[in-house]
């Protein structure tokens, strides 16, 4: 048995190795701290331990790590002291891991600005690039819920960026 275990043990390591950054990219973008990014990534991994040898046996790992990233993001918005400031207030100028910041600082403004749902429906659909169905299938919700959230979410990006767009003109005249 112990052979077995040490198995386990070792294609969860392998797997975890291979897509941790993807993942500690993905719950940044969605909560946009590197600490509460690395707790959730954390929490969905530790969740992904227990169920491993059914899960890797389906071949439905990265559904399931996704499922598990968007519900660690959830339960951490609900916990109280979240609550006392919301997330990324105080991004730091520039983290290990993290994309850089002060590069993309027009487009993380306005995606920090999303609701949660629309934010979570955009690292979805075009960060990890799943279907609307797939999109829905992660965090259960309709495929027209999907569609409206991105439509929604796309709109507000665009009028955001476009806002920060016309006020860096101004500036530089």
């Amino acid at each position: 048995m112990v052979q077995s275990g040490a198995r386990r043990d070792d294609a969860f390591a392998a797997y975890v190795a291979e897509r941790r950054p993807q993942l500690f990219r993905a719950a940044w973008l969605l909560c946009g701290d590197p600490h509460r990014a690395e707790d959730v990534v954390q929490s969905a991994l530790a969740r992904l331990y227990v169920v491993w040898p059914r899960v890797e046996r389906a071949r439905s790992v990265d559904a399931y790590v996704r499922r598990a990233l968007v519900n660690s993001h959830i339960d951490e918005s609900r916990r109280p002291w979240r609550r006392e400031a919301s997330a990324g207030d105080d991004l730091p100028e520039r983290s290990v891991g993290a994309p850089a910041v002060e590069e993309h600082d027009a487009l993380w403004s306005a995606l920090r600005a999303l609701p949660p749902g629309q934010r979570r429906v955009v690292v979805l659909r075009h960060w990890w690039g799943l279907s609307v169905e797939e999109t829905a299938a992660d965090l259960g919700i309709s495929a027209g819920t999907v569609k409206s959230q991105t439509s929604a979410a796309l709109a507000a990006l665009r009028s955001a960026l476009a806002d920060q767009s016309d006020s860096l003109e101004e500036n530089r005249t």
